[in-house]
């Protein structure tokens, strides 16, 4: 993350952190270094001594987001038996739902936009790694004799495609109601396919 050695020092962390709470909070789109540097009782010099330049410090964000993003993948460990791939949708939409995580989802949407528009910046290939990380997700709770079979990732490529639209829905509209019943209904249509 640094340039100055491979593990990040106390110091680094700690200014990563503050940093990260900065841009949930703010956003990506106006980032300056300068008065990110004053909320959080650094220096733009030291910013850039610790991660190199702007870029560098939008690529710790970024890395730092995906982070919390694959906790939650991680934590997702409710793997019924059978797999079950419409309890996880189901267990997924109510993580990006609940508006505790609305600061975090605002920063993946602002990055995922970002890195479809400008693909040489700082947020390259953040957009397709993210897909990846939600299509293998999605994939563990798919029968492992059904999964690689192109009806079963047809089946979680829609059941992402969902998930994103009600959360960019849910975002823009607040309408939490509406966008978790549409998320239900094809919940209920998961139920009665075969995954």
């Amino acid at each position: 993350m640094g340039t100055a050695a491979t593990t990040p020092s106390a110091r680094e962390t700690e200014l990563l952190e503050a940093a990260y709470r900065y841009v949930l909070e703010h956003g990506l789109a106006d980032l300056s270094l300068r008065p990110l540097a004053t909320a959080i009782g650094s220096s733009p010099r030291v910013l850039m001594f610790l991660f190199g330049n702007k870029d560098g410090l939008v690529r710790a964000l970024l890395a730092r987001a995906r982070a919390d993003e694959l906790t939650f993948l991680d934590a997702l460990t409710d793997h019924p038996t059978p797999p079950d791939l419409a309890a996880a949708v189901d267990q997924v939409w109510r993580w990006l739902s609940a508006p505790e995580h609305h600061p975090l989802l605002r920063l993946w949407t602002e990055a995922y936009a970002r890195s479809l528009v400008d693909p040489d910046g700082p947020w390259t290939g953040f957009a397709r790694t993210t897909v990846d990380d939600w299509l293998d997700l999605l994939a563990r709770f798919q029968p492992p004799a059904h999964r690689d079979t192109p009806t079963a990732r047809t089946t979680r490529t829609l059941a992402l495609a969902v998930l994103r639209g009600a959360l960019l829905d849910l975002l823009a509209t607040g309408d939490e109601p509406r966008a978790t019943a549409a998320v239900q209904h094809h919940i209920t249509t998961l139920r009665g396919t075969r995954d």
